[in-house]
């Protein structure tokens, strides 16, 4: 009888150690753009993705190039730009876990309409992908197509857009296999793209949740307020109606405000001063300038910072770690894949936002 009881007794002991919770890898996704036009670079701590930017369609309408848009093709502009990319690679020495992209477009860069046009160009624009991924060492490719069928960035566009999108993704899919990335960039709005139709073949897309509004409108808002024209709750919710699953989708986070008068056009958060409520900008020529009387506020509704002026004016939509913080519990909450990011050079050099969109994903 006592050889039955310790025989039960260590089934029982191996049985409840067999349900015994064990600890899951966190697979969520921290997603930096990295230029090639800054020289900083990321720490790799508090990233599990890198799209370096950008690439762009070339000439003829069949492959990539690697350099700015607004750089001449020349040998010595796509070298600098193309070093930068496999120094940027060559931190997956320090983080082996690190996945690293090549986004391809960004606002202003053309030449996607022809190409997409094309059976014969598609499959060599596929075939360049495959091409770059191996020279390089790349994990995929992240197409930031701003966007088919507008010509709103000053690039060629046609009706056939939306269709030929998604027959370039799926030549990309069969180039580059199923072992490699393959992901796009997102307007908020949802347009522009056949979700349903491109799902089966992407791995996940990034919303950029940002750049919706500026002063006296919240441009990243994560809810909407009478200062809001459109929010990350919102951007999320259409995404998910036009077919992709809320497990492939990251949340979009700016490194950079949006002002007016004073504080004109894009400003990255590096060059925001806020000592103790003192408020201030750091100019290109890296003078600061104090802003007498302008304070930042908070919207309750939108969860989002702002600052206004001495005679209360809206003057700055922006970014904060509070903000992020409440973005990430919720994108957690609804089972999204992680949270994106644009761009790592916005943030200041003690990585505070970068910190904030890290530990708020990872539950650190």
């Amino acid at each position: 009888m006592k050889k039955i009881k310790f025989l039960f007794a260590v089934l029982l002991a191996l049985s409840l150690a067999g349900c015994r919770q064990q600890p899951v890898a966190n697979n969520s996704v921290v997603l930096a753009y990295v230029t090639s036009w800054s020289s900083v670079m990321p720490n790799t701590d508090y990233v599990t993705h890198i799209n370096y930017a950008f690439g762009h369609v070339n000439e003829t309408f069949n492959g990539i190039i690697i350099n700015r848009p607004s750089r001449s093709d020349s040998d010595d502009g796509r070298a600098t730009s193309e070093d930068r990319l496999r120094a940027i690679v060559a931190l997956k020495q320090q983080k082996p876990s690190l996945k690293i992209m090549l986004s391809v477009g960004g606002w202003g860069s053309g030449n996607f309409s022809e190409m997409a046009a094309s059976e014969a160009n598609r499959l060599a624009f596929a075939a360049d992908c495959k091409r770059v991924i191996t020279e390089f060492g790349l994990d995929g490719i992240d197409m930031d197509w701003e966007y088919p069928t507008s010509s709103s960035a000053g690039i060629s566009s046609s009706p056939e857009d939306t269709d030929n999108f998604t027959l370039l993704m799926s030549e990309i899919r069969k180039a580059i296999g199923n072992d490699k990335l393959l992901t796009f960039a997102s307007a908020g709005n949802a347009r522009y793209v056949d979700f349903k139709a491109v799902e089966p073949y992407i791995d996940f897309v990034n919303i950029m949740t940002y750049d919706m509004g500026r002063p006296p409108f919240h441009h990243a808002a994560f809810k909407s307020s009478e200062h809001t024209r459109g929010s990350c709750v919102e951007s999320v919710d259409l995404h998910v109606e036009a077919g992709v699953p809320i497990h492939k989708l990251t949340l979009g986070m700016p490194f950079y405000g949006r002002g007016i008068d004073v504080i004109s056009g894009f400003i990255d958060y590096r060059n925001l001063v806020n000592n103790n409520g003192e408020l201030g900008i750091i100019g290109r020529n890296g003078e600061v300038t104090m802003l007498e009387g302008y304070k930042e506020l908070w919207d309750e509704d939108a969860q989002a910072p702002y600052w206004v002026d001495a005679e209360g004016k809206f003057i700055l939509t922006y970014e904060i770690p509070r903000s992020i913080a409440i973005k990430c519990e919720w994108l957690k909450e609804k089972g999204m894949l992680g949270a994106m990011y644009w761009d790592y050079n916005g943030d200041d050099d003690e990585g505070t936002l970068q910190k904030a969109v890290y530990n708020g994903v990872m539950g650190k």
